[in-house]
């Protein structure tokens, strides 16, 4: 097997045992610590932890660890979080959370930077447009990754499904579920029926086992590499250290950068309505706990297959045809959402939202990173650094107000994000055109050419 395309399985699958512990996790949290929020907030400090490492590690991991260190230093900040849910406290899971969210942000940032590293480096050898093989990477890596819901949400059913079958809700109570759900009402629903906690055990130590084995895998099989500047350049010195600490916010000299945050925004928004709100208010509101795993199956299958086929189809649609796609999906979806009142015999619904969430999430992950990549090719590990702190406002802000907004008010924000998303990715895209030809970082060119790109823009 041709060595760069070995090396992007590697790291694709570790990232598959890793998330199919806390992608399960992350869904259930919500539903499994509703008490006094403790789940959301838990949810909510990990991504305010992933919003503070964004602004100095990554780009300091990456260049002391390389790509591999970052990526098992950070992947052990996930073990723990597993770890800490044993104990479920506030003084069990928020530390631990808080420590997920620091190594959250290097863990995706060292990966988007090798493979981009990787993509560029077959491109050139292959005689291939760099872009291209990029594209492709991400769509196998994301195809490989974004199945990790399936797995992990597969075995939180069947370990929840040998609970007790729920009863079926009054009408009454079904009342207070779906976009109406203003987290007020005092009657039980079926969230507040909780697996016993031998169930709750027995999933911990999947997971705990999974994000174990993650490691040792990248640790054994995953080839170490440094960046393409430096194998051109040979030995070259370190940065100054303060250089390198403010490297992610020097990227937003190039405007480009500042209208495409709103696309990690927007993607960190539309993930954290997914698991906190559809999850609780929709899913376990009105079927039950042992069903988030099952929908969210759905979800992660269409994404993972619609990750590795965007990453083919682009090369001949164009990125923007699948933004649009992407786009009209996910507003039909919020659309939809907030005029369904869900009922427990309308099973099916519950997989037809799910699924089409996943077909535009799809869009979100793949051309948003092989986008960042290709647009910042030079300065990699800050773009990307931003690109996490980005999504991390997203999570960070959808977490925040989850336990005070009512779900319809959710919705109505979404949908202005995403109009307002679209229209700052149009005109980057419409300037991209128009400059063919121009610097992928305004950082390493020429100070005359900067200053005409930005009169430009």
């Amino acid at each position: 097997m041709e060595r760069s395309l070995r090396n992007v399985l590697v790291v694709s699958f570790g990232f598959l045992l890793l998330f199919t512990a806390y992608g399960g996790l992350q869904s259930l949290q919500s539903s499994l610590y509703s008490e006094e929020g403790l789940g959301v907030t838990a949810l909510s400090t990990l991504y305010g932890g992933m919003l503070l490492s964004s602004m100095f590690l990554p780009p300091l991991l990456i260049q002391r660890l390389g790509c591999k260190g970052t990526i098992l230093l950070s992947m052990c900040g996930y073990v723990a979080f597993s770890v800490g849910n044993f104990f479920a406290s506030w003084y069990t899971l928020i530390p631990t959370s808080i420590l997920l969210g620091l190594g959250a942000a290097p863990l995706w940032s060292a990966q988007c930077t090798y493979l981009t590293v990787m993509g560029n480096t077959h491109a050139e050898k292959a005689g291939k447009r760099g872009k291209d093989v990029v594209n492709q990477y991400f769509g196998i890596f994301f195809l490989i990754f974004q199945s990790s819901g399936v797995w992990g949400n597969l075995i939180s059913s069947l370990v929840f499904g040998q609970s007790p079958s729920q009863e079926t809700l009054p009408e009454e109570q079904l009342a207070s579920c779906g976009a109406s759900d203003c987290l007020m009402a005092t009657a039980t629903t079926n969230s507040t029926q909780r697996p016993s906690q031998q169930l709750v055990y027995t999933l911990l130590g999947i997971y705990t086992g999974s994000g174990v084995l993650a490691v040792l895998m990248i640790a054994a099989f995953l080839e170490p590499i440094r960046d393409l500047q430096r194998q051109s350049g040979g030995e070259k010195k370190s940065p100054p250290f303060w250089s390198t600490l403010l490297s992610t916010f020097k990227l937003y000299r190039d405007q480009r950068m500042c209208l495409l945050i709103l696309l990690p925004l927007y993607s960190g928004l539309q993930q954290g309505f997914l698991s906190g709100e559809y999850t609780r208010s929709y899913v376990t509101c009105a079927l039950g706990i042992q069903f988030v795993g099952y929908v969210m199956i759905c979800f992660s299958a269409a994404d993972a297959l619609c990750s590795v086929l965007y990453g083919k189809v682009s090369q001949y649609t164009g990125r923007a045809a699948l933004y649009v796609l992407g786009a009209v999906t996910q507003l039909s979806c919020m659309i939809a959402l907030l005029l369904w009142r869900p009922r427990a015999d309308q099973l099916a619904v519950f997989f037809v939202f799910s699924g089409l969430w996943g077909v535009a999430d799809a869009v979100w992950q793949t051309q948003n990173n092989a986008l960042y990549g290709v647009l910042f090719e030079k300065s990699k590990e800050a773009a990307f650094a931003n690109y996490r702190l980005g999504e991390a406002l997203g999570f960070v802000a959808a977490f925040g107000y989850s336990t005070f907004l009512c779900v319809h008010v959710k919705l109505y924000i979404l949908l202005g994000v995403l109009s307002l998303t679209m229209v700052a990715y149009g005109i980057v895209e419409c300037v991209e055109s128009k400059n063919a030809i121009r610097p992928c970082d305004l950082g390493h060119a020429n100070p005359a050419e900067d200053k005409e790109a930005q009169t430009k823009m």
